[in-house]
Formats: structure tokens, sequence, C-alpha cells
């Protein structure tokens, strides 16, 4: 047994195969998530794009609009 006040750090033995099984798994497991969170992450930014390619569209509109009305001397 153990002496009072002495530090028993508990030590675990595994099969080295087994190991290597359990890092590949995890390896592919990682590779999944990665590749969902990509696939999110790229859905978001094309929604982004959309929303911005819209309000450029907007913008690009009414200073065409405004500059015709201005050159053209219309009055509202």
């Amino acid at each position: 047994m153990a002496e009072e006040g002495q530090i028993i750090v508990p030590h675990v033995v595994v099969d080295r195969a087994e190991y290597n099984e359990v890092l590949r798994r995890l390896d592919e497991i990682d590779e999944k998530i990665e590749f969902v969170n990509s696939e999110i992450y790229q859905r978001i930014g094309k929604k982004v794009g959309r929303d911005i390619g819209i309000l450029y569209g907007i913008a690009t509109g009414l200073v065409i609009a405004l500059s015709y009305v201005i050159l053209t001397g219309i009055t509202i």
C-alpha cells in the first residue's frame, strides 16, 4: 500500500492496435465535423453575399435614377 502523503498516479495500459484504431476513428469523426461546418459556413456566406448584392443593386439603381433626374432637369 501507499504511505501517507505519497502521491499515487494511476496508470492505464492499452494495446497499441486498439489505441491506433481509436485514433483513426476519432480522425474520421473530426473530418466529418469539419466537412459539415464548412458546408454550414458556405451556405451562410452565400446568403450574406446575396443580401449584399441586393443592397448594392438598390444603391446603384438609386444613383442612376437620381443622376437621370438631375441631368435631365425633371422635377417631381
